[in-house]
């Protein structure tokens, strides 16, 4: 970044653009316990979408567009084009228009001399929100995180522009316990269901913000699998990733990434990550954990026996090596802003994310 965009920055912009990502990491632990469970997993599923470690890689590039066609970045990762949009699966985007107007005013009022900790800010603006809506301060915790991070990245000019809430009013109207009944139901097997095995038949919903979004799979049937089956809409219309399905997906043997996905609801209902699984997501750089049920997961690994509730990203790509170089490079104290990237590697697409 040149010095005159330093200089062009609003200390709010200034004082974020001190938080990396362990310090934004360290904030959402902290926020967790005050956020409300309809929301819990979706915060954390909209930070893994859309890592800061990505967004600075993308910053201090000196060629941004080779490094989107070396790490195979397709879809849509960057926060500047989606500000209103990326975060509608939260149960806060509802509150949305509310929260951005208090963000911004928080910004344009910000007083460097007098900054709190980052969560401490979060907070502050949340309960100033949940205030003037009348509703449960930990309904609004995530969605006013996101708003902190999505101005970190896309800038306070682009983000404070007029909010827009993308709900209709059927599913605006949505209690939070409502919210969480639903995703928590299990599909009816019958009266003999107890007796089925192989049999039985769930639900999965891929955008519970659309009745229509969510199709059948067999017991013990990857998701990725179950998806292919779902022809009730033009889908590679819709996102020319998606070539059979809601769910992007191109090896079916998780070596490209395609298909991650993140899990709303119903965890605890997938298979444990395999080996393979848990080695080749680290690598994609989608999560690093050695959790057994994360909530980020490859759909064409993923085995359900029961209904679940998942998300499914705007982009997908392979760059966990690449930004483990790049920080590597950086503790070292090298002065080339970007690790060597191999320009004789393969490009998947030209739609990559640029």
């Amino acid at each position: 970044m040149t010095t005159t965009e330093t200089l062009a920055r609003t200390p709010f912009e200034v004082f974020l653009s001190e938080h990396g990502e362990e310090a934004w990491s360290a904030t959402i632990t902290t926020l967790l316990r005050s956020i409300h469970d309809v929301d819990k997993n979706a915060t954390q599923i909209w930070f893994y979408f859309f890592p800061l470690s990505l967004f600075d890689a993308f910053e201090h590039s000196d060629e941004p567009e080779l490094v989107a066609q070396q790490l195979l970045l397709r879809g849509n990762c960057h926060l500047k084009d989606q500000i209103d949009t990326s975060h509608t699966f939260l149960y806060g985007h509802r509150y949305w228009p509310e929260v951005k107007s208090a963000v911004t005013n928080h910004a344009t009022s910000f007083n460097p001399a007098e900054a709190r900790a980052l969560s401490d800010q979060i907070l502050s603006v949340a309960q100033e929100v949940a205030r003037k809506l009348k509703v449960e301060p930990s309904l609004v915790v995530g969605i006013t995180a996101v708003a902190f991070m999505t101005t970190q990245q896309a800038g306070l000019v682009a983000f404070q522009a007029q909010g827009k809430m993308l709900l209709d009013k059927k599913h605006a109207h949505k209690s939070p316990d409502q919210v969480l009944r639903e995703r928590a139901k299990d599909d009816s097997q019958g009266l003999l269901g107890f007796l089925k095995t192989i049999d039985k038949k769930w639900t999965v919903t891929y955008d519970e913000n659309d009745a229509a979004a969510k199709y059948r799979m067999n017991n013990i049937q990857d998701l990725a699998w179950g998806a292919a089956n779902d022809q009730s809409r033009n889908w590679r219309e819709i996102d020319p990733r998606r070539t059979e399905g809601p769910i992007p997906v191109e090896c079916r043997s998780a070596s490209c990434g395609t298909c991650w996905v993140g899990i709303l609801g119903g965890a605890e209902k997938l298979s444990d990550v395999a080996a393979r699984e848990g080695k080749k997501i680290k690598e994609f750089g989608y999560i690093d954990t050695a959790e057994p049920k994360p909530l980020i997961r490859l759909a064409c690994q993923a085995q359900t026996h029961g209904a679940v509730s998942i998300v499914i990203p705007p982009w997908n790509g392979v760059f966990g090596k690449y930004l483990r170089s790049l920080k590597q490079t950086q503790a070292e104290g090298f002065e080339s802003k970007t690790p060597v990237v191999n320009k004789q590697d393969p490009v998947a697409s030209n739609d990559h994310c640029n």
